[in-house]
């Protein structure tokens, strides 16, 4: 008898085209498995030999979360590099290191959440760090470079999926699941739009995560923009993964839908595939969709179509070909590679901003390094473990010697006096425990806020002398004297058992708070819990009642040390920045440019004692800072493992600076619109619009060699521009230069940036050497949205090239001309007027027409409000206008800023904000006019038509 060998099913034969092997797999699939998938745990289907999947793995600068991985600088670190090409291969070694954790750990997810690539619009974004530029070419050509990374360069499998965030218009933290991000369609098509299309027509990304706000009114997740642009730009299928928690938001926080199984067909209709919420539990998503399709508000054929993406995703991380993955045997992980490109990107990153010959120090200069993150290497909420680490004190320890090199951090050293005299006192660790410290004395990796088998802390007579470290805004941490963090664990008690503040909640941070009677009393206040601490019998905790009042008794201003060391060296470098887990991250906006107090205090008082100061700023956004009298100041983002090692080469000139600013320095708050104003053409916002004088200019950057251009041409064949110029290094060492190409649209009939960026290239040059450079721009390039006609168009007319050092250091241009399609008036007779589509406005926003589709504009908080439509073409002439509108109020209409023409009221029979209706009125207009209209009350316009 012969033995039966079952047949190998269609979707496990890699010969088959991938949509036949996807069809294959989905029709084996029951309906409960299917919507099984769609939660961002998908479950194993064991008797198909179909394995769990997860969505999900941070791996924004390397791998987070998972343990210990190579760090590399923060995205905005690596977007000041300007180098796709080390950011291509920063995305390699990432991509390597998931692969090499996911064998040896299967909780490491291959669809990675990366990169960010909203715009960096507004710098107090408490998410800054984690964008590349302010500028939409600047972004998509470093998040392309990273996803190609990623990516890997087989033809059929990929190393990871990577999955773009977040989609779309977000830049605030503050309540960003119920704001509204208004965006017109020149600043959507010309700027939010333009990072992630740019990337995705590069063909090296997955999907998408739409973000937690809502865009006109709408929330992301049912954004039909996910499929009027989004799958437009590529035949591949694109994934896309909700963000945490924002398939419940759309019901609990912005009550946009009544049921969830409501909101859930919405989202999976609108291009939602895969579900990230409650956790790993995908019970309660599963219910949802599977009551939503029992009610009718979902086919069997809407799932099969998300179902249809993961999968896309899954065959081509080859899950079901593992002979013939490239990627299933990496072992790469922490390589000596690894390590020297980490360095690399930190040095690449470095952005000198103002050098009066102070840099760099010269072999045997005397050193003194202060300030709050001169010792310390910080990590962000994305960041993975350190396996190695270097501050910039231990850099120059290293680089200068540390009989050369002297250290004061500045931070006041206090006690804290009881009420009834008593101090506030931390066990040593002896005390404390042999395993907070390792053998060589150093803070346990292992040591996390929320340890309860630490001693609490006690009071007693004499107390423990802490660092009080004061980060602005009132925010403090304190420190024992082995370094150790005050935190609160769950039981409420203050351990010293951090070795940094971190947690998605900071359980670190503390205010101090002036009794109201007691002279010189103070209430310490828990910033994690909202509670002061008190002290209990069995040691000292926060708590409801009882809160203690505490003397603080300053035994050693910070600047007292600053000013001693500063004295006897030859230079002063100060060291200020952030800590990314306080004042500005995920979940929190910055309210300030400013330097916090206490840092500005420490380099007033360094300079006093020594005029050869130099500032180095490390920090995940810009600061607005006084640099008149410093000689030298540097930016880096929080550079990762060889961030100090980085910045003692860049001092000591083993390396010239070359990093240049991926956003804007702005020199004030007064200089920016508010944080919700996402109109960067009428807030006339970034380098693109700004018409005041920055602190920076966006591109700026300084080096030790000197840069000359010459020998602009352009030329205009075709459908193409080509621009070519030479770059000298005129300097005495090899250093890199990043050069800039913009354009300027000379007499643009509508508002066109002051200059665009259209290419850039860093480029390698040793002292006395030049290189020609070449750019091919397409005449899209040079198109602007036409909201009279609703596309691209590009104007006839002269066009000024700028090709320089940064978007102001500009040292040769020419001007070309293009001929283009010239403007014609709107045809509004014919189309009418989208109430969205105007030129200009003032005191409107736009909001969602229906909740499926469409936009309204409405006066803002139900006020009043205008809006301005150019050159419209009436005919031989209308008797007519309409407004299609929806809620109470009125829509005056007038020509040419004139007297009102008509009023139309609108006196809804029902508040619903989605049924409109159409309100009629008498005109008399003739031949090209602007149409001025003015909106008052709560009514939202979605059209305006005309007839004769």
């Amino acid at each position: 008898m012969t033995a039966q060998t079952t047949p190998t099913p269609p979707f496990r034969d890699p010969q088959l085209p991938l949509a036949k092997r996807i069809d294959d797999l989905l029709q084996r699939l029951t309906l409960d498995e299917k919507i099984a998938f769609l939660h961002q745990f998908a479950p194993a289907v064991d008797r198909l030999g179909v394995a769990a999947f997860r969505t999900g793995q941070e791996a924004l600068h390397g791998v987070a979360w998972m343990g210990p991985a190579t760090v590399f600088p923060q995205a905005v670190g690596l977007g000041a590099t300007w180098n796709d090409d080390l950011v291509r291969r920063v995305g390699e070694a990432v991509s390597t290191e998931v692969r090499a954790m996911r064998a040896r750990d299967d909780r490491v997810g291959l669809n990675v959440w990366s990169p960010t690539v909203n715009l960096l619009r507004h710098p107090l974004w408490g998410r800054n760090e984690e964008g590349y530029s302010e500028d939409p070419k600047l972004t998509s050509a470093i998040a392309t470079a990273y996803t190609r990374g990623l990516r890997g360069d087989h033809p059929t499998y990929w190393r990871t999926a990577p999955v773009l965030k977040h989609w779309l218009a977000h830049n605030n933290e503050t309540d960003r699941s119920v704001t509204s991000s208004s965006v017109r369609p020149r600043v959507l098509h010309e700027y939010d739009l333009r990072a992630f299309r740019e990337t995705v027509e590069a063909g090296a990304v997955a999907g998408v995560m739409p973000a937690y706000n809502l865009v006109n009114g709408r929330p992301n997740h049912v954004s039909p923009y996910l499929s009027e642009h989004l799958r437009t730009w590529t035949d591949e299928e694109l994934l896309v993964c909700s963000d945490a928690g924002a398939p419940s938001n759309l019901v609990d926080s912005e009550h946009y839908f009544d049921t969830h199984e409501e909101a859930t067909a919405a989202s999976l209709r609108a291009g939602v595939d895969s579900f990230t919420d409650h956790g790993t539990d995908g019970s309660t998503m599963a219910e949802r969709i599977t009551k939503a399709h029992e009610q009718g508000l979902l086919t069997e054929a809407d799932i099969d179509t998300a179902v249809r993406r993961q999968l896309s995703v899954r065959f081509r991380l080859g899950e079901f070909d593992p002979d013939l993955d490239p990627y299933g045997d990496s072992k790469d992980f922490d390589t000596p590679a690894h390590r020297a490109l980490a360095q690399e990107a930190a040095e690449q990153a470095i952005v000198l901003l103002k050098n009066d010959s102070l840099l760099p120090f010269a072999e045997g200069t005397r050193i003194a390094v202060v300030g709050l993150l001169a010792d310390e290497c910080k990590l962000d909420w994305y960041s993975g473990t350190l396996i190695h680490r270097s501050t910039p004190l231990e850099g120059l320890y290293d680089r200068f010697g540390a009989e050369r090199v002297t250290f004061a951090e500045g931070v006041d050293r206090v006690r804290l006096r009881t009420s009834t005299g008593a101090y506030l006192r931390v066990a040593d660790a002896v005390e404390a425990g042999d395993e907070v410290r390792g053998a060589a004395g150093a803070l346990d990796p292992a040591l996390l806020a929320g340890r309860t088998d630490l001693p609490p802390l006690t009071i007693d007579a004499a107390g423990t002398e802490l660092a009080m470290v004061d980060w602005g805004e009132g925010v403090l941490t304190f420190r024992a004297p082995d370094g150790r963090y005050l935190s609160v664990a769950e039981d409420g008690y203050l351990r010293a058992s951090a070795d940094q503040p971190g947690g998605w909640v900071i359980q670190e941070t503390f205010h101090l708070e002036r009794h109201e009677t007691h002279e010189n009393g103070h209430l310490l206040k828990h910033a994690g819990t909202g509670q002061y601490v008190s002290v209990a019998a069995d040691g000292v905790k926060v708590a409801a009642e009882n809160a203690e009042i505490f003397e603080l008794i300053v035994t050693q201003p910070g600047e007292e040390a600053v000013a001693r060391v500063a004295a006897e060296a030859d230079v002063v470098v100060v060291f200020a920045g952030n800590d990314p887990h306080i004042n500005g991250r995920e979940t929190e906006d910055r309210p300030t440019l400013a330097l916090p107090d206490h840092q500005e205090r420490l380099l007033r008082a360094a300079r006093a004692a020594n005029p050869n100061t130099a500032l180095v700023l490390v920090s995940a956004y810009p600061y607005a800072v006084d640099p008149a009298e410093i000689p030298a100041v540097l930016w880096t983002a929080h550079g990762g493992q060889a961030a100090g090692t980085a910045l003692a080469r860049a001092l000591a000139g083993d390396v010239s600076p070359a990093g240049r600013l991926p956003q804007t320095w702005y020199a004030s708050d007064a200089d920016l619109p508010g944080l919700l104003d996402y109109d960067v053409i009428g807030a006339r916002q970034t380098y693109l619009y700004f018409e005041g004088t920055p602190l920076f200019p966006f591109g700026h950057g300084l080096s030790y060699a000197q840069f000359a251009y010459g020998n602009l041409e352009a030329r205009v064949a075709g459908n193409e521009v080509t621009v070519s110029f030479t770059v000298t290094n005129t300097g005495g060492v090899t250093a890199d230069e990043v050069a800039q190409l913009y354009v300027r649209a000379v007499e643009p009939s509508v508002p066109r940036p002051r200059r665009e960026l259209l290419g850039h290239r860093r480029v390698t040059l040793a002292a006395g050497a030049s290189t020609e450079l070449t750019f091919r721009l397409p005449l899209s390039a040079f198109e602007f949205w036409d909201v009279a006609h609703g596309r691209w168009r590009l104007e006839p007319g002269a066009y000024e090239l700028l090709v320089g050092a940064s978007s102001e250091d500009v040292r040769v241009r020419t001007t070309i001309l293009l001929a283009g399609e010239p403007a014609a008036p709107r045809p509004v007779v014919a189309h009418g007027l989208n109430g969205a589509d105007f030129d200009e406005q003032r005191g409107t926003e736009i909001v969602d027409r229906t909740k499926a589709s469409g936009d309204a504009v409405t006066a803002v908080e139900g006020g009043s409000g205008g809006l301005l439509f150019h050159d419209c073409d009436f005919g031989p002439g209308v008797t007519e206008v309409t407004v299609e509108v929806a809620g109470e109020g009125t829509v005056e209409f007038s020509l040419n800023g004139g007297p009102v023409l008509a009023t139309l009221t609108s006196a809804p029979a029902t508040a619903d904000p989605y049924t409109y209706t159409t309100v009629r009125g008498a005109v008399s207009a003739a031949g090209v006019h602007d149409v001025h209209l003015k909106l008052r009350g709560p009514l939202r316009l979605a059209r305006v038509g005309f007839s004769g």
